[in-house]
């Protein structure tokens, strides 16, 4: 009996949107991961992108647990000696909330080339208004 490998055709993927307004950050960027990763799917194969397309609405009203809103900081390296750089959630929320969401999500997507060809998938927009209402998105349901 052979193994059976899904087709990786990109005419399969559908569109799902998320309202990030008042979920949990590593909540929502663990089911995004895995819808992007396609582990919600029965055809899911590890070394294949068989993932939809996520839409993120909101992004700047996502909400964190504890002290993380204080205590959080990102940071930035260019590669020269002495040039890193910390940005606090609270200063990240306020200019580029986006990036807030794609990192959580980065980081629980697989570290190699595959990885990165999922994050593309991933679209985040600051508030109500997106650009892909010709894809007929789907809502994608919060579990926790």
């Amino acid at each position: 009996m052979k193994t059976y490998l899904p087709e990786n055709n990109p005419e399969n993927r559908q569109w799902r949107i998320v309202d990030a307004d008042g979920k949990v950050l590593g909540r929502l960027a663990a089911q995004i991961a895995d819808t992007l990763r396609g582990k919600d799917k029965p055809t899911y194969t590890p070394h294949l992108d068989t993932g939809d397309f996520v839409v993120v609405v909101n992004a700047e009203k996502v909400a964190l647990t504890g002290k993380k809103e204080e205590q959080k900081k990102y940071m930035f390296f260019s590669g020269w000696r002495g040039n890193e750089k910390y940005i606090s959630l609270s200063d990240m929320r306020a200019n580029h909330p986006d990036r807030i969401i794609r990192a959580a999500v980065k980081g629980m997507l697989p570290k190699n080339r595959l990885g990165r060809k999922m994050l593309t998938k991933l679209k985040v927009y600051k508030g109500p208004n997106h650009q892909h209402e010709a894809q007929k998105p789907t809502e994608l349901k919060y579990i926790h």
